[in-house]
């Protein structure tokens, strides 16, 4: 099949080229004329493991231009995955949505075959049928349903695992306007597969609440190993990865994100939680649900900075391996770690940090006071207390490391997700680790109204 990817950022490029190597012939359009480029040039536009090799096989079958019209012109399916940011209140922003549905109607003007075009940007309940649609009509001239058809396709894929999760999903979700447009997509989507997901079809309006509905219900489960890992820090002899795997036992509950750390970031799960709530609210319903998940993530930032302080020496600097939101993947957005070192910095507590994907932070003022260094050697040799803000392997470095003369100061491991092995380490290190905290930890105070400045949001 001939399909048009618009967007090739991070979500998108992997995508157009999964479509390339199942066999379809896919061009991506974006107006950042680099990662068409790259495209062209046989590379990947943006850090995803295994995307490099993924669209140098697939030279003949992907291609990409700034031209939309002659893209949308050449298919028979498009695919808008452009950026839908956060509005203050918690909605999402149709601008670049609506600009690219505009930009499709138009190129759909001198169409005579019936086109399929696939919304697969995250959007507030309604707005697939009650914006985008409109909007495609009027630029083109044509009736949904009759002339092109109209879906909703969200993807449940993770940052550093975008390519496995698109091949193995644990099912397809499809909003369609009419069931030729969901016979046409269901095709494309499962050609994608290397299992055989259960494919779920329904209105557009139950395909984008039931997409929030997903990540919102991870959160909570996030947010509940979390409540139980405090739990655990003030019970005596309390571990809470022992409880998790018990509770995760129970079919009707499961073990997959039922892990305590240090709380969910990214530039999808608090997103979607808030977008929630704000559904919620604007039709008249309690978001109690959303809005204590939300809350409870907030503290765990709070319950770190006050562990991490409890154990840093005065004039004593921290050292943090992790800055990117979760391993495999470059992206700081609602990251703990760079949130941490803001908190360090402001209580005039030197920081070093290191990641080995984040090479730079788009945060320039936190970036001209944190100093980034390049391994986990250089910086645990730099700091007295060193915090794992990320589930890297990696960091499992630190089993294995040695003091040398520190002129006998104190060196602490904050093991924010009990990534180390505690008989390896060197007898003089003291290794903390939220969730199964010593006795002599200071408990971390209850939830609470945010420092101004520091609020995940």
């Amino acid at each position: 099949m001939r399909i048009a990817v618009i967007g090739l950022g991070k979500l998108g490029a992997p995508l157009a080229a999964s479509l390339a190597a199942a066999g379809h012939h896919v061009t991506g359009v974006d107006v950042n004329e680099a990662y068409v480029r790259a495209i062209q040039e046989g590379r990947a536009p943006v850090i995803e493991p295994g995307l490099d090799e993924l669209v140098r096989n697939a030279a003949g079958r992907l291609g990409a231009t700034r031209d939309l019209a002659a893209a949308v012109t050449a298919s028979d399916l498009t695919v808008i995955i452009v950026p839908t940011p956060s509005q203050a209140g918690g909605a999402f922003a149709l601008r670049y949505v609506l600009r690219a549905a505009r930009s499709v109607g138009r190129a759909l003007r001198s169409q005579d075959a019936f086109h399929t075009v696939v919304v697969t940007s995250t959007v507030m309940p309604g707005d697939t049928a009650g914006q985008i649609l409109p909007a495609l009509e009027k630029a083109s001239g044509k009736r949904c349903g009759r002339d092109f058809g109209l879906c909703y396709h969200p993807e449940f894929i993770a940052l550093g695992s975008v390519l496995a999760n698109l091949r193995n999903p644990d099912f397809l979700l499809i909003g369609e306007s009419d069931p030729g447009a969901g016979d046409h997509l269901a095709e494309v989507v499962c050609s994608l597969c290397a299992n055989s997901p259960p494919v779920v079809r329904m209105g557009l309006a139950n395909a984008e609440l039931a997409k929030l509905a997903v990540n919102t219900f991870v959160t909570m489960k996030i947010s509940f190993a979390n409540l139980l890992g405090e739990l655990c820090d003030r019970l005596p002899g309390g571990d809470v990865d022992a409880v998790t795997r018990a509770v995760g036992l129970d079919a009707r509950i499961g073990g997959k994100y039922l892990k305590a750390g240090l709380g969910y970031g990214g530039p999808c799960f608090p997103r979607d939680n808030r977008a929630l709530a704000t559904l919620a609210r604007r039709l008249g319903v309690p978001a109690m649900l959303p809005r204590a998940t939300d809350l409870i993530n907030r503290h765990q930032l709070d319950r770190l900075h006050e562990l991490v302080r409890h154990h840093c020496p005065p004039d004593g600097r921290v050292g943090i391996l992790g800055l990117a939101y979760k391993p495999d993947t470059g992206v700081t957005e609602q990251a703990p770690g760079p949130d941490l070192a803001r908190m360090l910095l402001d209580d005039d507590i030197a920081v070093i940090g290191y990641d080995p994907l984040v090479r730079d932070l788009p945060d320039r003022e936190l970036a001209d006071r944190l100093r980034l260094v390049d391994s986990v050697q250089a910086c645990a040799d730099a700091a007295d207390v060193v915090v794992i803000c990320t589930p890297c392997r990696e960091f499992t470095a630190l089993n294995d490391y040695r003091l040398g003369p520190r002129d006998f100061r104190p060196f602490t491991i904050v093991d924010g997700w009990r990534l180390l092995d505690a008989g390896r380490l060197a007898k003089e290190i003291k290794y903390v680790t939220p969730g199964r905290l010593a006795a002599d930890v200071a408990p971390a105070s209850p939830p609470g109204p945010r420092r101004a400045g520091v609020a995940r949001s």
